[in-house]
């Protein structure tokens, strides 16, 4: 089994008086509405925009996560209170964390650090080969936590808002995925990450919104939506800018591109995307160099 976390001697200090629980579904409303705040407070501190719009759509979001069985929740609470709420994704090989959230008037209380210990345990209990997670860069408290828990950064992620441009590149099809797909779609997430992220992948499929990209007549690439909420593996960049250019919006607040894949940054760039904000890849555990192009979700 995994080992995730440090030698409890070598945890951050800080201890909390917080109660952990499970999540349940009932928990949506004030669970939403902590995640929006928390996110709000935080991204107008620095001179972002928020994620969530609205704290309607923070508690969709969140309702989602608390009845979905393939994620595990936690809830803080502080005098019956409701304080904060982390997630495990734990639909593929490797587990997701986030959002992970506390509530702004009990910031540095260690109510962070226990949730990320609890969904680090989990983890290791399920027997999960690793985990990962994204980051604003601007939270600076947030990247010393999982620091001080292991995580390793791995690569900038950056944000980006526009209009998809339309128009695959010469030699590539876009169409609409189907159950017969799920082999291949599998397959090119392997070549490229290492392990498979299937039941993302399932779930997306049953919403009737995976695409895979076709070249030479094989597919080369498949996405479960290109935005936040979305990841996106090809072979080439020019599977991954077929997909971008081809979908009908971006979801979230705009599609993640790796800092590092300077070329495909350009194009996107080059077609009018403009920067919103950085955002810190981090993992420990289980970790391959990517080896083709992709985009990852808000989770990983």
């Amino acid at each position: 089994m995994s080992t995730f976390l440090p030698p409890e001697h070598e945890l951050p200090a800080h201890t909390t008086n917080a109660v952990l629980r499970p999540g349940a579904p009932d928990d949506a409303e004030v669970c939403g509405r902590v995640c929006y705040q928390a996110f709000a407070a935080l991204a107008y501190q620095h001179g972002f925009p928020p994620d969530f719009p609205s704290p309607e759509v923070a508690v969709a979001s969140v309702a989602a996560l608390l009845a979905h069985p393939g994620i595990y929740s936690v809830v803080a609470e502080l005098d019956g209170q409701v304080v904060g709420s982390n997630f495990l994704d734990e639909r593929s090989a490797v587990a997701g964390v986030g959002p992970v959230t506390v509530a702004s008037n009990v910031q540095d209380a260690g109510v962070g650090r226990a949730l990320m210990v609890d969904v680090m345990r989990r983890a290791e209990q399920r027997g999960f080969p690793g985990v990962r997670l994204l980051q604003a860069a601007y939270h600076n408290r947030s990247l010393s936590l999982y620091a001080k828990l292991g995580f390793q950064i791995r690569e900038l992620v950056l944000n980006l808002r526009g209009e998809p441009p339309g128009g695959a590149p010469l030699g590539y099809f876009v169409r609409r995925a189907t159950s017969q797909d799920l082999f291949e779609c599998n397959r090119v997430c392997r070549a490229v990450h290492g392990h498979d992220r299937a039941g993302e992948l399932r779930d997306a499929l049953a919403h009737g919104v995976v695409r895979v990209v076709e070249h030479d007549g094989r597919i080369t690439g498949y996405t479960t939506g290109v935005g936040f909420y979305g990841h996106s593996v090809a072979a080439t960049n020019e599977g991954v800018k077929a997909l971008i250019a081809t979908v009908d919006e971006f979801s979230g607040p705009g599609l993640l591109v790796p800092g590092r894949n300077d070329q495909l940054l350009g194009w996107c760039l080059g077609h009018g995307m403009r920067i919103r904000m950085v955002t810190t890849l981090m993992t420990v555990g289980l970790y391959n160099e990517p080896c083709g192009a992709y985009l990852p979700s808000i989770l990983y």
